[in-house]
């Protein structure tokens, strides 16, 4: 897949044309300069017809201090790793010396490079886009994203770039002398199975290293980490393959108290709930340097929230100053709510732990996914109510489960079909840890809904 690139000052639109092209509202758009810090990737397909391209979001070319210095960096190395380059400028301005230096930058990686002059929402500012050609651009695109003026031309000279699908061969035109094991590859092979993919959202109160923590898990600088409060804003992914596995992290905007959250950042906190929602595990980063705060807890809330599985990860621990044995304490004691999560310490900075952290993925997803047979299911159930019986209801009347079934996994989610469809949840916790006595559901959370007989299962 070709790889085409977005790159400008901030505030230009770089982003509104980023969401235009994929058709959804992924990247936060804000008058705000510097609203993207991170570049964003989405494969997207342009046409039926040609390949999907990889369509890259990055921050604005700006110098200002330490943390727009290190998004310029990246917005650099992301062109130089791009196939066709656009430059994106605000039409209602000029060109600057700024601006100029940025262009003559670009043009010297001897790359398609195309300059779109954004904003031309009228007629009147046409005429200022001819101040944009002292630039030297072999191709200027007058265009305004607001107002849909250009656009469709702009995309259609993007598809020039794109190469055409390969035609599948029909079977008719397959020689029947060629041996047919002949005719594929084992590489090719291999591709047939069915591939395995984990959701992994990267969350935690901001400046722990969630950033820093996906750097090392992926094994490359594909965020930009600085000390600055709420560095990221947009959720950043990056997908490694692993075991078997195809794993997404998705590293999401550090939440802080609610009082505290600013402008833009009130976007970054929903989405962060939406990447929960998509996401199979949730890892939690606390740092272990400053200890549990009670943001931390509020955090964990959102994960038993939506349900994910989850590992608890202590960040920083080369820097932290408690015992081990005493954090996993508090840990304990301040998630109850999240037992069922395994607890590790990592650093991210000399990438401790690391590659135990993404065997633990696969682990917890594993339970994540689990099915319980019926007939064994049933068995575990029947040991545990003639164990503790279910407590009668409020006239005294028993109350029976007649069978349970397993219908859904992620998490796993077991309907009990009763006489009465009401469980107590001292009971309804006491045969979660049954279950979890029988077999491993480590880093899961389990799921049971009670139904009263004949009526359909179906998930809350």
């Amino acid at each position: 897949m070709i790889k085409v690139a977005i790159l400008g000052k901030p505030n230009v639109g770089k982003s509104s044309f980023f969401n235009r092209i994929i058709r959804e509202r992924d990247a936060i758009v804000s008058e705000k300069a510097g609203t993207t810090r991170d570049i964003k990737k989405r494969v997207v397909s342009l046409d039926d017809d040609l390949e999907e391209i990889i369509l890259i979001d990055t921050g604005g070319l700006e110098e200002r201090d330490e943390l727009f210095n290190k998004v310029k960096e990246k917005a650099f190395e992301v062109a130089k790793e791009a196939d066709l380059i656009l430059y994106m400028v605000d039409g209602r301005t000029i060109p600057d010396e700024e601006e100029i230096k940025y262009f003559r930058k670009l043009q010297k990686l001897n790359k398609p490079l195309i300059l779109v002059v954004n904003k031309v929402d009228n007629d009147k500012l046409m005429e200022g886009v001819y101040d944009f050609y002292s630039l030297g651009a072999d191709e200027v695109f007058p265009i305004s994203i607001a107002h849909n003026r250009g656009v469709g031309k702009l995309i259609e000279r993007i598809k020039e770039f794109v190469p055409k699908k390969q035609k599948i061969i029909e079977a008719t035109s397959i020689e029947e002398d060629i041996p047919l094991e002949e005719l594929f590859s084992d590489e090719e092979d291999e591709n047939l199975e069915e591939l395995k993919e984990i959701k992994v959202a990267i969350v935690g109160r901001v400046n722990v290293g969630k950033s820093s923590l996906l750097n090392a898990l992926v094994g490359s600088e594909r965020a930009i980490v600085s000390d600055i409060d709420g560095t990221t804003i947009d959720p950043i992914d990056e997908t490694i393959y692993f075991n078997g596995y195809h794993i997404t992290f998705v590293d999401t905007a550090g939440i802080r108290r609610r009082s505290k959250i600013k402008d833009i950042e009130k976007y970054a906190l929903m989405r962060t709930e939406k990447v929960l929602e998509e996401a199979d595990v949730a890892i939690l980063v606390l740092d272990a340097q400053n200890g549990i705060v009670e943001l931390d807890e509020k955090i964990g809330g959102l994960i038993q929230k939506h349900k994910n599985a989850c590992i608890i990860v202590a960040n920083k621990w080369d820097e932290a100053k408690m015992d081990y044995k005493k954090f996993e304490s508090e840990v304990r004691d301040r998630f109850k709510y999240l037992y069922y999560s395994p607890f590790m310490v990592v650093s991210a900075k000399t990438k401790r732990n690391i590659d135990k952290l993404k065997e633990k993925i696969v682990y917890v997803y594993g339970n994540y996914t689990k099915r319980i047979p019926t007939s064994k299911l049933n068995e575990w159930i029947k040991e545990a109510t003639e164990r503790h019986h279910l407590p009668t209801d409020i006239r005294g009347r028993e109350i029976k489960i007649y069978y349970a079934t397993q219908f859904a996994i992620k998490p796993p989610t077991i309907a009990l079909i009763m006489n009465k469809p009401k469980l107590h949840f001292s009971y309804e916790r006491y045969l979660i840890n049954f279950l979890r006595q029988k077999d491993d559901f480590t880093g899961t959370p389990i799921i049971l809904i009670p139904r009263e007989k004949g009526k359909k299962d179906e998930k809350n």
